[in-house]
């Protein structure tokens, strides 16, 4: 059980969290909110807790999607939901063996960095068990937000299930009598999409 204290940073899953999953998608056109995320986003934004995203995209491995259309895609998240503060990208497929790939940490510890926090002291929200994995492994606590697509035994490892991303906020901010980690994140704009 992760001690109860104010995030410093919540790091969001892309597809099926923030925005319905459309597989290997690469037009954006096709980007949806999922539902509250705008105002779940908005809500931590004002309580100056610092937003990333951490997402596998393996179309790109697979050639289903160039990196500009990624991008794009990208982009068009930004323009419904609001600037992030840092984006951590995987776009290596499994077989690929790296360290960033969704089970392993490594977009966890790479959003972490980026935002000058550590990674136990980050929240990372997604659907599937493989958000919940990278966040264990990265010594960060885990909310699952399941969908159609989440497995029941995904739903019954996750160390913390929440109805929503309105639930996930209630208890990130529930949270904030704590101390609050130090984060300096105002320059990690300026990075771009940072892809391994």
């Amino acid at each position: 059980m992760f001690e109860r204290r104010r995030a410093g940073a919540v790091l969001f899953d892309r597809d099926g969290t923030l925005i319905r999953d459309v597989p290997y998608n690469g037009d954006p056109r096709l980007v949806e909110p999922m539902p509250g995320a705008l105002d779940a986003l908005c809500r931590l934004r004002r309580a100056d807790v610092p937003i990333a995203v951490v997402t596998n995209q393996s179309g790109v491995a697979k050639g289903l999607l160039t990196p500009d259309e990624m991008d794009q895609v990208n982009a068009k998240v930004e323009e419904l939901l609001g600037p992030f503060d840092a984006w951590a990208i995987c776009v290596h497929d499994d077989a690929d063996g790296c360290t960033c790939r969704k089970p392993a940490p490594g977009l966890v510890i790479r959003a972490a960095a980026v935002l000058d926090v550590s990674p136990r002291d980050c929240v990372v929200v997604g659907d599937i068990g493989r958000d919940m994995e990278a966040a264990r492994a990265a010594g960060a606590r885990g909310i699952l937000v399941p969908t159609e697509v989440t497995l029941p035994a995904e739903i019954e490892q996750a160390p913390e299930v929440a109805e929503d991303l309105t639930d996930v906020v209630d208890r990130v901010l529930a949270d904030a009598e704590g101390p609050v980690p130090a984060a300096s994140a105002p320059w990690a704009r300026a990075m771009g999409w940072s892809h391994w």
